[in-house]
């Protein structure tokens, strides 16, 4: 099959590069610095106790040829659209697609865009792009999950054994995906807003984290979705972390770059007026993130 990979930076790259192991035929898509070292040296996967090297294929999303079979795309959630917008021509009602991206409404996202085969999904795992060419994964983790159609979730399932990445297929993905989120969503808004690690706000500002998942937890009832045990899962993960782990919204905060507060923090918000369902300390956090884009 012939697989693109949008992104590839720590999620993407790190999915590419096991993928370009198989006998699939892999396209990577990057840009800059990283994009020049993949090409012309392939990219390098640095484990906790493991570094290894793949060439693979990699380009611009405006050189992109050919037909697609399965698209990942490993871009943030404010990407997307341009993405698929770039690539949409190489692809049919025949191509899998699915985003990776933080957040809930992805796969609705892409459903109004294309009529291709589009399954929900999340990934487990801590990664991000040390230097051009080379990703740094940290620890175990890793884990895809995805459904939503039962057969093209077989056929997605197949190419990730065949890399020896864990995969499931969920037959309830909403939950899954929220299950997720939840996490993010709370870690990513406190990591911001109090400028802290994973560590220290669960440390110093428990309470107010407590609230937060609650609050988003509160939410997911409200659409149907039951994941207040989630709460305690939560801050049971965030005690296990490194101290000095953080979230990539609060690293593009400190960084000054583009982030995921509209997808997290401001979804949250936003669902919660329309849903009827209180967010005080979400709404409080909001708006003082918003403040600091100015």
């Amino acid at each position: 099959m012939r697989i693109a990979v949008v992104g590839l930076g720590g999620v993407g790259g790190y999915i590419a590069a096991n993928l370009a192991k198989t006998s699939h035929e892999i396209v990577g898509f990057a840009r800059g610095e990283h994009l020049a070292k993949i090409q012309k040296e392939g990219i390098t996967i640095v484990e906790d106790d493991n570094t290894w090297h793949v060439e693979m294929e990699a380009t611009t999303l405006k050189k992109a040829e050919g037909h697609f079979d399965i698209v990942l795309f490993c871009v943030k959630s404010y990407d997307l659209k341009s993405s698929y917008e770039a690539i949409r021509t190489h692809l049919d009602s025949d191509t899998i697609i699915l985003s990776l991206a933080n957040g809930v409404e992805h796969g609705d996202e892409l459903r109004a865009l294309s009529d291709c085969k589009v399954l929900d999904g999340c990934v487990y795992i801590l990664s991000h792009q040390e230097s051009p060419g080379v990703i740094r994964k940290m620890g175990n983790v890793f884990a895809l999950v995805f459904g939503g159609l039962r057969e093209e979730a077989k056929v997605l399932k197949s190419v990730f054994d065949a890399a020896s990445l864990r995969a499931k297929i969920e037959e309830d993905i909403q939950k899954a995906i929220w299950k997720k989120y939840i996490f993010i969503c709370a870690f990513a808004t406190a990591t911001s807003f109090y400028d802290k690690t994973i560590g220290s706000v669960y440390e110093k500002h428990f309470e107010e984290v407590r609230a937060l998942l609650s609050e988003i937890a509160e939410l997911a009832h409200a659409k149907n979705i039951e994941i207040q045990e989630e709460v305690q899962k939560a801050l049971d993960i965030a005690k296990s972390l490194p101290y000095e782990s953080s979230t990539s919204m609060h690293l593009d905060f400190k960084n000054k770059k583009r982030d995921e507060l509209e997808t997290l923090t401001g979804y949250v918000v936003r669902e919660g007026k329309k849903s009827g369902v209180a967010t005080p300390l979400m709404q409080k956090m909001y708006e003082a993130l918003l403040l600091k884009h100015l």
